[in-house]
C-alpha cells in the first residue's frame, strides 16, 4: 500500500524552490504516500535541485551521490531528481549521474506522484513539460516555522548577462490576484505570523497578466484580506522602485520596513556589461528615495565580484560604494561563469584567486558596518518570531522584523526553563549582546 511507501524531500536553493517542493509534498500525501524527514528511513527521496551557480550545482549533485551510498545499502529504492538542476541538464542527467531513478523539470512538478508510482515500480521516470505553459502555484503543506513564502510569479525576462535563470524557469509569468490573496487567507488561517514575497523579480509583477505593475495593488489586497502581521519584500528591482510603492511600503502597517534590492554592482561599466536596466542611477536613486520616505527602512541587497571585464577602478567604486550606502544586510558573490550565459563568453574573465580575494575583502568593509549597527541594538526591546532552539547554542533563537530567513542574522534568546517561548510566536526580547552578524537577547 501507498501509505507503507515513505518518500523524503530534499529541497536545495532558494525560497521559490522550497515553495514547490511545498506543492509537491501536498501531491503526494493527496495520493496516499508518507512523508518522512529523515532521508535514512525514507524509502524514496526527492531532491529539489538547484543549478544557479556552479557551487549550488556541486550541492546538488553531492546531495544525489550521498544519498546512492544509500541505495547501495538497500535502505533506499530511488532517488528523484527534481527542479533547476534536473531541467537545465536533463539531455546529460541519467547519463552522468545513473544514481538517479527519475527526473522532473520545472514545468513538470504535478507529475511528481507518476515518479513515484513509476520508481516503486523499478521504471525508469522522466518529465519535462513546457516551463512556459505550466500550472502555476497549488495547495501545498507549509514546512518552515511561523512564516511562510508566497510565489507571486515564476520565471525572468530581465536578461542579465550572467544568469541562466530565463532559460531554466522560463518567461515570467504572474499569478492572478485572486488566487494569491486566497492563498494567503488560507495560510493565515493556518497561522503564519510572516509572509514573505517572492519570485525572480516581484517588482515587475502583473506586468504581463495585467498591462501594468500591480505590486502594490496585490499588497493592498492581501493585507486587507489576510490577518498577517508580517509581511516581507524580496528580490525587488531597483529599476522598477516606483514612488506608489514606496508610499505602500511606508503606509501599510503589515509590510515590514524592509526590502531586499539586489543591485549586483554599481560601476557603470560593469552594470552595462551585466544588463542591468537604468544602471547606477536607478540604483542610487531607489535607495535615496526609499530612505527619504521610509528613514528607518532596512535595505538588504547582493553583489558581484570579479565579473569579466571588472577592473581594480570598478571594484574600488564598488567598495566605496558599500562603505558610504552603509547596507543594513548585504550578500557578496563570487562571479560564477554558467555555460549558455552570454557572459560566458566575454573577454577579461578574472581569475578565481583574485575573485574571492575581491569578495572577502567587500565582505570585511560591510562586517564592520554590520558590527556597528549591532553594537547600536544592546539595550533596545524588540519584537522576534521565534523558530525554534539550537542545540549547539543551547538557546531560543527567531527573528527580528531586520531579518530575512537562512541568509540574515538571528537573534538568539536566554531563557529560564518556564519562561520558554514557543515556535512560531513573538517574543518580546532585550537585546544584551551581539556576535557578528547575530544578536543575543533575554525575554523582556
Amino acid at each position: 500500500m501507498k501509505k507503507n511507501i515513505k518518500v523524503g524531500f530534499v529541497s536545495l536553493g532558494c525560497s521559490k524552490n522550497l515553495a514547490d517542493t511545498e506543492v509537491m509534498i501536498k501531491l503526494i500525501t493527496d495520493a496516499g504516500y508518507s512523508i518522512t524527514t529523515d532521508e535514512t528511513k525514507a524509502d524514496i527521496v526527492v531532491v529539489n535541485t538547484c543549478a544557479f551557480i556552479d557551487s549550488a550545482k556541486r550541492e546538488s549533485i553531492d546531495t544525489i551521490l550521498d544519498l546512492a551510498l544509500l541505495k547501495e545499502n538497500k535502505s533506499l529504492r530511488g532517488i528523484i531528481a527534481a527542479g533547476c538542476m534536473a531541467e537545465r541538464y536533463q539531455k546529460e542527467l541519467f547519463r552522468e549521474l545513473p544514481e538517479i531513478d527519475a527526473a522532473i523539470g520545472v514545468g513538470s512538478v504535478r507529475d511528481i506522484v507518476a515518479a513515484i508510482d513509476s520508481v516503486v515500480k523499478g521504471e525508469r521516470f522522466e518529465s519535462f513539460g513546457d516551463k512556459n505553459s505550466s500550472p502555476l502555484g497549488g495547495e501545498r503543506v507549509v514546512t518552515t516555522e511561523g512564516y511562510a513564502y508566497l510565489k507571486i510569479a515564476e520565471g525572468c525576462n530581465n536578461r542579465c548577462t550572467y544568469c541562466a535563470i530565463p532559460s531554466i524557469r522560463g518567461r515570467y509569468r504572474s499569478r492572478p490576484e485572486e488566487e494569491l490573496v486566497e492563498e494567503a487567507k488560507a495560510l493565515a488561517s493556518g497561522g503564519i505570523k510572516e509572509l514573505i514575497i517572492v519570485a525572480q523579480d516581484i517588482t515587475r509583477y502583473g506586468i504581463d497578466l495585467y498591462g501594468e505593475a500591480r505590486l502594490p495593488s496585490l499588497l493592498r489586497k492581501i493585507t486587507e484580506a489576510a490577518d498577517i502581521p508580517w509581511v516581507r519584500l524580496m528580490y525587488c528591482y531597483p529599476d522598477m522602485i516606483t514612488d506608489e510603492l514606496i508610499a505602500e511600503i511606508r503606509d501599510n502597517d503589515k509590510i515590514l520596513k524592509y526590502i531586499d534590492l539586489p543591485v549586483q554592482h554599481i560601476s557603470e561599466n560593469v552594470l552595462a556589461r551585466m544588463n542591468r536596466h537604468g544602471g547606477s542611477l536607478a540604483v542610487r536613486d531607489a535607495i535615496r528615495r526609499l530612505r527619504d520616505a521610509i528613514p528607518d527602512i532596512v535595505i538588504r541587497s547582493t553583489v558581484i565580484v570579479g565579473f569579466p571585464g571588472e577592473t581594480e577602478e570598478d571594484f574600488a567604486e564598488l567598495c566605496d560604494f558599500v562603505e558610504k550606502t552603509r547596507f543594513d544586510r548585504l550578500g557578496a558573490f563570487t562571479y560564477s561563469r554558467e555555460e549558455g550565459t552570454p557572459a560566458y563568453d566575454f573577454d577579461d574573465q578574472i581569475d578565481e584567486q583574485t575573485k574571492q580575494d575581491r569578495c572577502d575583502e567587500l565582505m570585511g568593509i560591510q562586517l564592520d558596518i554590520v558590527e556597528e549597527n549591532n553594537a547600536a541594538m544592546i539595550g533596545k526591546t524588540i519584537d522576534v518570531l521565534v523558530e525554534g532552539f539550537d542545540k549547539e547554542a543551547n538557546a531560543y533563537y527567531g527573528r527580528s522584523k531586520a531579518d530575512a530567513p537562512d541568509i540574515d542574522g538571528r537573534v538568539y534568546i536566554n531563557c529560564a526553563q518556564d519562561e520558554r517561548p514557543k515556535a512560531g510566536t513573538f517574543a518580546r526580547v532585550r537585546i544584551t549582546d551581539m556576535a557578528d552578524y547575530d544578536l543575543i537577547g533575554e525575554l523582556a
